[in-house]
């Protein structure tokens, strides 16, 4: 009777880990009236390379002149990419941004398809993009630059997804350590101009750690237990449920109610996302 208890522990934990990261990003919501969503990128992204770089002390490995490059441009990515997603949820319900951000890894699996049924789920996301993008009747009141700042980031989940490929061959824990210190490198300057010196208030500080621990550290962490003992096809489809987390998180926790619409959209973008992961070839699955 242990044994089954035990392979569902994987899964146990990457589900754990996408409900701690919405639920973290509810909550990091909360502090957009007092910081804005400039200063609380600057706390989740910067309290993260704090936290990872103590965990993974890269500094004790040397790092050759060819690695500097792929690594700065992957922190890069990955700051713009928090920052845009955050922009895009102070004006456009989570479950919403998370579905439009999806389309970047969504896109680019799409992109290297091969099979005729990968256009059935081109369809169901293009179906998805038109419900969520300000082009229907259900969808006019999303706000347009919200809506921006989610396809960006969009783009910006695609080209760290590629440039985390050229740094693949690196100790990841590092690598994610570095990068992440790259991208607070260029978050944190914004938050404290935004924010300014309220950003340095204890209270503040405080929860923009807590913000961090529940956005990053909690679930990355959850998701290296999950990674050893879930194959990648079964775990990219339950990641592709994130966006309908999301909405569940939004609902719950800020009281985002969604029309019925858009709930489709999310939907379709949902089964978009796991019917290309699930009818992708090995050699498909590996980009």
């Amino acid at each position: 009777m242990a044994a089954p208890r035990t392979s569902l522990t994987p899964y146990a934990a990457l589900l754990g880990a996408i409900v701690t990261l919405c639920v973290g990003t509810t909550f990091a919501k909360s502090l957009f009236p007092h910081v804005g969503a400039e200063g609380t990128t600057a706390y989740r992204v910067g309290f993260s390379a704090l936290l990872l770089m103590g965990f993974w002390r890269p500094w004790r490995f040397a790092l050759t002149r060819a690695d500097f490059i792929p690594i700065v441009q992957y922190g890069a990515v990955m700051g713009l990419m928090n920052l845009s997603f955050y922009m895009s949820i102070r004006t456009i319900p989570l479950g919403l941004a998370i579905a439009i951000e999806f389309m970047g890894p969504l896109g680019l699996a799409l992109f290297h398809s091969r099979k005729p049924i990968h256009f059935v789920w081109i369809a169901l996301a293009v179906l998805g993009l038109v419900l969520i993008l300000p082009l229907t009747a259900g969808s006019r009141s999303l706000d347009p630059t919200g809506v921006a700042f989610a396809c960006a980031a969009a783009v910006f989940w695609a080209l760290y997804i590629v440039l985390g490929k050229r740094t693949a061959h690196l100790h990841a824990g590092r690598t994610v350590a570095l990068g992440m210190t790259v991208a607070a490198v260029i978050v944190v300057p914004v938050g404290l101009a935004s924010a300014g010196t309220t950003l340095l208030q204890p209270a503040f500080l405080g929860l923009g750690l807590l913000v961090a621990v529940l956005s990053s550290a909690i679930p990355y962490s959850l998701e290296m237990i999950a990674m050893r003992g879930i194959p990648k096809r079964s775990f990219g489809v339950m990641l592709s449920a994130e966006p309908a987390v999301g909405a569940l998180a939004g609902l719950a926790v800020l009281g985002e109610h969604l029309t019925l619409t858009q709930a489709v959209a999310i939907l379709a973008i949902v089964a978009a996302s796991a019917g290309t992961i699930l009818t992708a070839s090995s050699s498909e699955s590996d980009h």
